[in-house]
């Protein structure tokens, strides 16, 4: 890549994109994830999907949502389809401070931005601080929505390790360390302490202040993104990293997994400088929210008790990753290790050494069972010997066939590995393979 504009082609490529030459230099890390790729065959019917996190909305009360969105449109229909503010709705601003108090957060509404779901949240706190080169501090793994928008802005993640207790402080300490050493500059810790996605492990109580605490010693902001945080299976809630530093934490919600996903309804409550920055990087990127889709959600949060709607998804996860846990202990060969996740949609998976997830994952595909490689959830490479494996959606049964197949497939590539020893896949150096536009 060039200083102003993406590498041209090689000679005798052909360029599909006549403008190739004409995209902005940070275009260079727009790349798709290995978990939309797989979405075309794990959507077939034949295929029992492990990979996906997609929200069960069987439990959704479907005739009193079909009669309040009636009732919106008979009441307030000119307000619903009209253009809004890009700060959001008033009354569905004061109640996310509701929700967020579950877990100790007190918050003004007016430090509250409604988001078109939180990945535009997270895409816009980015923007905001991240210039090319900087460090941002990750967990490893990683959400693969976050390492895109990291990557687009052409902004370097740094992986700290985790345990069975999250995010490792001592670790966290040594990369700012590094960094401060380095002359880089970290702009912030992201994080998901809640129900880890894809890890599925939750940082440890005893640990949220000792980060918070890091994180102030070198001055480096938290972005916290909670997804999870109201789905834990024994009904339990953790004191947010916001409730702790408010000055200090970005806060990312989102009404997709404890509501509905398809109305992508999120928000961010940030400290008050901050707020000002993400209304007008709000208003660059969508004018505004839109405004149908939160007065759906306000409407619900008024009427439903959507406290005992979270209690039913729970229940129905729960019964979801006690199949997937049995499953696993039942087929997946000795060797295997996972995580046991107290609430959320995952577990993370470790395969023998040998095994390469990325590379099983067609004969995975060919045995009608589909997982999430490990790959996709690092930014440097690393999680061959990984795989992610999501249990919000398919039905109990389908979970325990899924592992099943899985199973025979892994011991099938151990059996090749033990017959004819591991074989990496062969890479090409950047310069000679080509891109996604020549061929």
């Amino acid at each position: 890549m060039t200083e102003n504009r993406p590498v041209k082609p090689q000679a005798g490529r052909h360029n599909l994109d006549p403008h190739l030459d004409r995209y902005a230099a940070r275009t260079a890390g727009m790349t798709a994830s290995e978990i939309r790729a797989l979405f075309a065959v794990a959507s077939r019917p034949e295929v029992v999907s492990l990979a996906g996190g997609m929200p069960n909305l069987a439990a959704l009360p479907l005739d009193t949502l079909s009669a309040q969105v009636g009732e919106i449109i008979a009441e307030e229909g000119l307000v619903a389809l009209q253009y809004g503010s890009a700060h959001g709705v008033p009354a569905l601003r004061d109640q996310i401070c509701e929700v967020m108090a579950l877990e100790g957060i007190k918050a003004h509404p007016d430090d509250v931005v409604v988001t078109v779901g939180s990945q535009m949240g997270l895409d816009m706190v980015t923007r905001l601080f991240c210039d090319p080169g900087d460090i941002v501090i990750a967990e490893g793994p990683s959400y693969v929505g976050a390492l895109g928008s990291f990557s687009a802005y052409q902004a370097k993640v740094v992986h700290v390790a985790m345990d069975d207790q999250g995010l490792v402080p001592e670790g966290l300490r040594e990369a700012l360390k590094q960094a401060e050493k380095a002359g880089q500059r970290v702009k912030f810790l992201y994080t998901i302490p809640n129900f880890h996605n894809p890890a599925g492990v939750t940082l440890a109580v005893e640990r949220r202040a000792e980060i918070v605490e890091i994180c102030r010693e070198y001055g480096v902001l938290i972005v916290e993104d909670n997804p999870y945080g109201l789905l834990g299976f024994d009904g339990q809630t953790y004191p947010a990293l916001r409730s702790i530093d408010p000055d200090n934490v970005v806060y990312l919600g989102s009404f997709s997994k404890t509501f509905a996903s398809g109305l992508r309804v999120g928000w961010v409550l940030a400290p008050h400088a901050v707020r000002e920055k993400l209304v007008l990087a709000a208003e660059s990127a969508t004018l505004c929210p839109p405004t149908f889709n939160q007065m759906i959600v306000s409407r619900y949060l008024a009427t439903h008790d959507w406290k005992g709607q979270i209690k039913k998804f729970r229940e129905n996860y729960r019964e979801r990753r006690d199949a997937m846990l049995s499953a696993l202990n039942q087929h997946l060969p000795p060797g295997c290790s996972w995580t046991n996740p107290d609430g959320g949609f995952y577990v993370w998976v470790t395969v023998p050494e040998g095994v390469d997830t990325k590379a099983m994952l067609p004969r995975a595909v060919t045995a009608r069972v589909a997982y999430a490689s490990g790959t996709g959830f690092y930014a440097d490479g690393f999680g061959s010997r990984q795989m992610r494996l999501s249990y919000c959606y398919p039905t109990p049964e389908r979970i325990r066939e899924g592992v099943r197949r899985l199973a025979a497939v892994l011991e099938s590539e151990m059996d090749l590995g033990r017959t004819f020893g591991s074989v990496k896949a062969r890479t090409i150096p950047g310069s000679e393979t080509p891109s996604p536009d020549t061929v």
